[in-house]
């Protein structure tokens, strides 16, 4: 399971590595490459909770191997495509098969561990995350440099078919398809009936969620028309209607994508806020340091991808072993880790302020957000999950998906945006111009750490 969680995570940041080759290779636009990027979350961070609901109906297990199936068949699609549009369209496809594939892991960790166990497991959950996300640019970087048979970027798509396929056989092994517990729990929900799937909730977020993506990304790149700011201005009444329709739904005792008891678990506001402020600092920074070092430096993409190293190692040390740190430590680590981070991203943004390539400082730097990022989101989904009863661990875990891939998605859009933005209104793409623009996003997510941190500390003594 935690197998094709990485192989999923794995694919939301192993295209950023790839854009640059994929926009030559491909005549795409700035807008094209981030909705390849984007594309994927869209559709991921809006089926999730739908995901996670088919799994507590139909079986976790079998729910996951249709999910994979999906997913690897369209990696397959994405690494043979002919044209941007194509991309985008299988990028799209392959994040729905990512929502149903990955909401099933959370579920069978919750219902299968219990105690430390569970705790242990929820350990190694949070470290694949951490260490998910920055590898995948190291992963990116070494195969679109070893250009395997001439086949450029193709293969950071292409290396998902034989590991899916391993892992479909493995799991139609191992993993429970309606037989046992499985098979109980899924009856006794079908009787139930109270597990709908919403599908005019699922809708309208749909809906939300395209019309302030869309305008993010593509109304840089259009001189913000009229109508990029109508559709965010749609899109903010739209959300608004989900919420009340959520809220109507769950009084006439429907069965809304968000569980009413789960917003209402202690902490999980705290959480949900926390995790979209770490996410969307991490899909940016990762973003827009990418465009700088491969298009305003020259990067390769191997030198590009094994730049993000220290981040990825130290992500992934943290997130194992911050539960043996000092109990006296533990209620300070993630406003701490928001505050590092904070310090850490203006780090590198100075670093490699004029337009030069850093010094060894801008290392300790990538480690430092790498340690901030870490405690500021491993605790957070750690603590929240724990103590989630059994029967909303399809909800939590799907609202948690959620918010983790719209975090992401946010990052992306907005600070790629921003990038492009300072980019264009500085003229020539220049490596001084290109760390001017750099430097401006790098405060940007300085200021949204920091936010993270004060507003978690502001809830808390609520």
């Amino acid at each position: 399971m935690l197998g094709a969680q990485f192989m999923a995570l794995l694919d939301v940041f192993i295209v950023n590595v790839a854009a640059p080759t994929i926009g030559s290779d491909l005549n795409a636009s700035g807008a094209d490459l981030q909705l390849v990027v984007a594309g994927y979350a869209v559709t991921y961070s809006v089926l999730l909770i739908t995901g996670a609901r088919l799994g507590d109906r139909f079986g976790h297990g079998r729910v996951h191997l249709v999910g994979l199936a999906l997913f690897t068949l369209a990696s397959l699609a994405c690494g043979l495509a002919q044209g941007s549009a194509e991309l985008i369209v299988f990028r799209l496809v392959q994040g729905a098969g990512s929502a149903v594939m990955i909401p099933q892991v959370l579920s069978l960790i919750q219902r299968t561990f219990t105690g430390d166990a569970r705790m242990r497991a929820l350990g190694a959950y949070a470290a694949v995350l951490a260490v998910g996300a920055a590898a995948g640019q190291v992963v990116g970087g070494v195969l679109v440099s070893a250009d395997l048979l001439g086949t450029g970027w193709r293969p950071v798509f292409l290396v998902n078919v034989p590991v899916g396929l391993v892992l479909l056989a493995v799991g139609r092994r191992v993993l429970p398809r309606g037989g046992g517990v499985e098979r109980q729990e899924t009856v006794a929900g079908a009787r139930a009936g109270a597990r709908g799937l919403d599908w005019p909730g699922l809708v309208l977020l749909g809906a939300a969620v395209s019309l302030v993506t869309v305008p993010l990304v593509l109304g840089q790149e259009e001189d913000w028309p009229w109508w990029s700011w109508l559709s965010l201005a749609v899109g903010a009444l739209v959300f608004v209607l989900f919420c009340g329709y959520e809220a109507r739904l769950a009084r006439r005792g429907g069965s809304p994508l968000i569980a009413p008891r789960v917003l209402r678990h202690p902490g999980m506001g705290l959480a949900v806020l926390r995790v979209m402020a770490v996410m969307a600092v991490n899909g940016g920074f990762l973003f827009v340091l990418t465009l700088h070092v491969q298009g305003g430096l020259g990067y390769s993409a191997l030198r590009a991808g094994l730049t993000f190293a220290p981040t990825a190692v130290v992500f992934g040390v943290v997130g194992l072993t911050w539960r043996k740190w000092p109990a006296s430590w533990q209620r300070s680590l993630i406003p701490a880790g928001f505050a590092f981070a904070a310090l850490s991203v203006a780090g590198v943004g100075l670093a490699f302020e004029g337009g030069g390539h850093g010094s060894a400082w801008l290392y300790v730097a990538y480690a430092g957000v790498g340690v901030g990022l870490a405690l500021a989101f491993s605790p957070t989904l750690t603590g929240a999950l724990a103590a989630v009863r059994p029967e909303d661990a399809a909800d939590a875990s799907g609202l948690l998906a959620t918010v983790t891939q719209l975090g992401q998605l946010i990052g992306v859009a907005v600070f790629g945006t921003l990038f492009f933005n300072r980019l264009e209104s500085l003229g020539a793409r220049e490596a001084y111009t290109s760390s001017e623009a750099l430097l401006t996003c790098m405060f940007a997510l300085a200021a949204t750490a920091t936010l993270g941190a004060v507003s978690g500390l502001v809830l808390r003594r609520r």
